[in-house]
């Protein structure tokens, strides 16, 4: 399914950045707000449920990693699946879609570990939905770990350790998209939260 293709009918947002960087949570007060306004909203996430999906989950947990290249197929066939089975009936209906993660998660981590960010990008933006917007919450990689701890978490070995964290986030730097916008991930829910309710009004008219 190409990006140029009129899937495109509802409104497709993804929610980006490290774990830690507050994405997660600002994707489920976004969606109690648009429902709350009577939208038809769709949350969901990768990597999915799904046999490819829970395959990289479970990897992650073990801290087992499979070659690059092998671990993009994954990520990449479970998108697949996501957006067959999940985003584009939701975004032909005229639903909006919140993703907690998309396609720049994989340019980013996977560009991390060597492989072309810049191909990666290309080849997503010509299968899948392009995104309406995507919000990529910032903050420092120390500070992201450090939010994993304190609320209990425990990083996965595979993909939250201090020095890949610090590579994925230096190629989230280099993207330049006009679907993408960055949040300032600093400060409390409300304030990153006042923060995302302007920008989703601002660019895809959500309010």
């Amino acid at each position: 399914m190409a990006g140029d293709t009129p899937v495109n009918r509802g409104l497709l947002l993804a929610f980006e950045g490290l774990d830690g960087s507050g994405k997660s949570t600002q994707l489920a007060r976004l969606h109690r707000r648009l429902v709350e306004a009577g939208r038809e909203v769709v949350a969901t996430r990768e990597p999915t449920q799904d046999v490819h999906g829970r395959r990289i989950r479970e990897m992650a947990a073990a801290g087992e990693r499979a070659s690059p290249e092998e671990e993009l197929r994954l990520f990449v066939a479970d998108r697949r699946r996501h957006v067959e089975a999940v985003i584009a009936p939701a975004l032909a209906r005229g639903a909006v879609v919140l993703t907690d993660r998309y396609f720049l998660s994989t340019v980013a981590y996977q560009g991390a570990r060597g492989l072309d960010a810049e191909r990666i990008l290309r080849e997503s933006e010509r299968e899948f939905p392009l995104p309406d917007l995507v919000l990529l919450f910032e903050l420092e990689p120390r500070t992201c770990l450090e939010r994993v701890h304190a609320r209990g978490g425990t990083p996965e070995p595979a993909f939250e350790r201090l020095d890949q964290l610090e590579r994925v986030a230096e190629v989230f730097r280099t993207l330049d998209r006009g679907y993408l916008v960055r949040v300032d991930a600093r400060g409390s829910v409300d304030d990153v939260g006042a923060r995302v309710d302007v920008l989703v009004a601002q660019r895809v008219g959500l309010s």
